[in-house]
């Protein structure tokens, strides 16, 4: 099920399910608005979006409330979340899904929200959309690759391909939003050729094996598996997070894989990520691109959670194509 698009007019409701929006800067939140703004979204904010522990998150009482009175509240049509964490899965086992089945409604965010998305698309069959968080459109330079794949996504019906942006950064723009040093992006990495079609199902890699055996889990069966990790992994831990997926029953019907392009810090390289995929009998049979424009560095583009998605893959030509 596709929710509603988004139109000018609409309320959007920014929730706090992870860290608490009290660590953003006052600038930053002034300019996510106006951006929202200016594309004639009304936009609202949870009851409990600043309050915070020493987590700098809140309880998940307050929490399950701002999230479920953003789907229950009839004038909300899309719900952002400020920022990503690491503790949105506390959540998962007390959310009224037949609530949220009754209100389909945009939900968007990445990183640790991976586990919100996913368990909401399992659990309800909605699409939700892994894609910048509301403190994402807070960022001054280098937005408009990820502000064209969000519109795309969430306010029209037409297809419409993920394309290697012109630029990339890495640099922690929350902090100072002028230092910033972007990178010519060249094609995206062909890591196996092929063709292929199916459900886009991934996000955060780590997070998303935080719902492994548990009810949230959607399954792989026929999928595109997009997935992407932050600073915090590095070639290593990308090895086994990827192989505990591919150990799973239906992960042997994966029908093609996009990675998100790696923070510096991980330093996972070109060469690792190549002994990594070949290494992995289970899907030498399937398309694999790298470096694609999601995840922790900059600019992102919106992937739908259940959406559709053409692959295909081959020396200096790809195309990811989302079918609506």
């Amino acid at each position: 099920m596709v929710p509603r698009r988004l139109q000018p007019g609409d309320e959007v409701r920014i929730i706090s399910p992870s860290r608490s929006m009290a660590i953003l800067k006052e600038k930053q939140v002034e300019i996510a608005v106006k951006r929202l703004e200016a594309l004639g979204f009304h936009v609202t904010f949870g009851k409990h979006v600043h309050s915070h522990d020493e987590f700098f998150s809140t309880s998940i009482e307050e929490r399950i409330e701002d999230l479920h009175n953003a789907f229950l509240d009839q004038n909300v049509k899309g719900i952002f979340t400020a920022i990503g964490g690491y503790n949105v899965n506390q959540l998962l086992s007390y959310i009224d899904f037949t609530l949220i089945k009754n209100n389909p409604k945009v939900l968007i965010g990445y990183s640790d929200i991976t586990a919100l998305s996913l368990a909401i698309y399992q659990k309800t069959g909605i699409v939700t959309y892994s894609g910048p968080h509301f403190s994402s459109f807070g960022m001054k330079h280098g937005f408009d690759y990820t502000m064209d794949s969000f519109i795309q996504a969430v306010t029209n019906d037409a297809p419409y391909e993920i394309t290697p942006s012109e630029s990339w950064s890495d640099d922690p723009w929350f902090l100072d939003q002028e230092d910033r040093n972007f990178h010519e992006q060249k094609e995206y990495l062909v890591l196996q050729k092929g063709k292929a079609e199916g459900t886009l199902i991934g996000g955060n890699l780590c997070t998303m094996n935080l719902l492994q055996g548990t009810e949230y889990m959607p399954s792989l069966k026929g999928s595109v598996l997009f997935i992407e990790d932050d600073y915090e992994s590095h070639a290593l831990t990308f090895d086994r997070d990827l192989q505990s997926v591919l150990h799973l029953p239906d992960a042997r019907d994966i029908q093609a894989i996009l990675i998100g392009r790696f923070q510096k810090d991980s330093q996972v390289t070109e060469e690792a990520l190549r002994k990594i995929i070949s290494s992995k009998r289970e899907i030498s049979h399937i398309p694999v691109i790298a470096n694609v424009n999601f995840g922790h560095v900059s600019p992102i583009a919106t992937i739908p959670v259940g959406g559709k998605a053409i692959i295909e893959a081959s020396n200096g030509n790809c195309l990811i194509q989302i079918e609506q």
